[in-house]
């Protein structure tokens, strides 16, 4: 076979085989098949699209391009949740645990950030010693012992999509999609699990903006993993205003460690947390329904087993033994904080998501380019959300920034994404819907 031939019948809008699928894959992943070539594909694929059997196909020779983890000996459901990005986006550090703590085992396999939303991974990459790229005998000893572990995609666990999901980042192909689903799902089915919950985005803060996008790639992911033996359900839900009060890493790491001590909990973060919880337990069937889910749930966090957990990961995984302690002499502090003020006072009404996101690169939490060191300590607290009051007391956030300079570059970027009104908004759902 011809890798330009392949380029060119998708080019053509015809159907890959199977054959053809992995042939293209395996050489992706032995580097026989140029970056030029494969940037090629994508292209043709996101103009064209893919059927439903070539998705299955594609997720399957990414997933089969490295190893394909294995959990018989373990006793209990593997499980794992996924988030197609947005801004403050932290669940994922509160459900491991939680979910952990329930009786299932989450071996979390993340990402760093991408475009304007933030990484898992670079939260944990801002606690002092955390391997976020273990070997994969601690992972799996962590998994074992501690109930979950959330790590980085490692050189040998779908190394294919790991080249791929670089080149789409820079070539104008990341929104496909058809590339999305195989992207999420090699890494997931890599992980060998069992159920996986996908919590989709939607809003101005999220790649797919609109409910149509959305709901488009929420079918086609929960299609393929339950095609594939995954049983997979999604969750479509709000991402037109910051998730919980603090964007940045390491502001973000924080949050999450507070949520799980039950202070000062966000009323949309912990419905969405509890949401995608509860569906994944059902999932699993480790609890019979939503109602038993919610109770489990609360008695992980009020017992603070969950915390406790999260504790035991950081320590397994070679961060401090009390961080969830002592949180302020680990975590990066910047050196200047100051509240930020609305220029008139009332009810914050909308705010563009997506540019928020997209300031904190300014503050460098977050990328330009692929190699970047990120500033952990850099973001926002005390986040305003969509409804509030505020005024010359009450502050749209605090500013986390390294200079004087930094500061009032993303202030003026801060007044000119967030609308206030003099009317109260009226409040959209936080769960959009439910696809299984």
């Amino acid at each position: 076979m011809l890798p330009q031939e392949i380029i060119r019948k998708k080019r053509n809008k015809e159907a890959l085989s199977k054959e053809e699928i992995e042939f293209f894959i395996h050489g992706v992943t032995s580097g026989e098949i140029m970056d030029s070539q494969t940037a090629a594909l994508t292209m043709a694929i996101f103009l064209n699209k893919l059927n439903q059997e070539e998705k299955v196909n594609l997720t399957l020779s990414m997933r089969d391009s490295g190893d394909v983890l294995n959990w018989q000996d373990f006793n209990g459901p593997i499980v794992d949740k996924h988030s197609s990005g947005g801004v403050g986006d932290k669940v994922s550090l509160m459900l491991a645990p939680l979910i952990a703590a329930c009786g299932g085992f989450v071996p979390m396999i993340s990402g760093r950030g991408l475009g304007h939303t933030g990484g898992t991974l670079d939260k944990f990459d801002s606690i002092p010693g955390y391997q976020t790229m273990p070997s994969n005998e601690l992972f799996r000893k962590t998994v074992k012992e501690v109930g979950c572990a959330i790590i980085g995609q490692t050189g040998n666990l779908a190394p294919a999509d790991k080249k791929i999901y670089a080149i789409r980042d820079i070539c104008g192909t990341v929104e496909s999609v058809d590339l999305i689903t195989a992207s999420i799902l090699s890494k997931k089915l890599a992980a060998g699990l069992d159920c996986l919950i996908m919590d989709l985005k939607c809003g101005n803060g999220a790649f797919m903006d609109n409910l149509e996008d959305a709901r488009e790639l929420a079918h086609s992911i929960v299609k393929v993993a339950n095609g594939a033996g995954t049983k997979t359900k999604a969750v479509l839900t709000d991402m037109n205003q910051v998730l919980g009060k603090n964007v940045g890493n390491a502001l973000e790491v924080k949050e999450a460690v507070e949520y799980l001590k039950g202070n000062n909990l966000d009323s949309r973060l912990h419905q969405v947390t509890m949401e995608l919880c509860s569906e994944l337990l059902v999932l699993s069937d480790l609890a019979k329904d939503l109602k038993e889910a919610q109770a489990k749930l609360n008695q992980a966090l009020s017992s603070g087993k969950a915390l406790e957990i999260f504790a035991r990961m950081v320590q397994m995984l070679g961060g401090p033994s009390d961080f969830t302690d002592n949180q302020e002499k680990y975590l990066p502090q910047a050196q200047i904080i100051k509240p930020l003020y609305a220029k008139k006072s009332g009810y914050v009404s909308a705010m563009e998501t997506r540019n928020i996101g997209l300031s904190v690169i300014e503050l460098k939490g977050g990328r330009t380019r692929s190699d970047q060191k990120l500033d952990y300590a850099t973001g926002y607290s005390a986040f305003c959300q969509i409804g509030d009051w505020v005024d010359k007391e009450k502050p749209l956030c605090f500013i986390h920034a390294q200079s004087e300079n930094d500061w009032n570059k993303v202030a003026q970027e801060l007044l000119n994404n967030i609308c206030v009104s003099e009317e109260k908004p009226l409040l959209t759902p936080t769960i959009i819907e439910k696809i299984a």
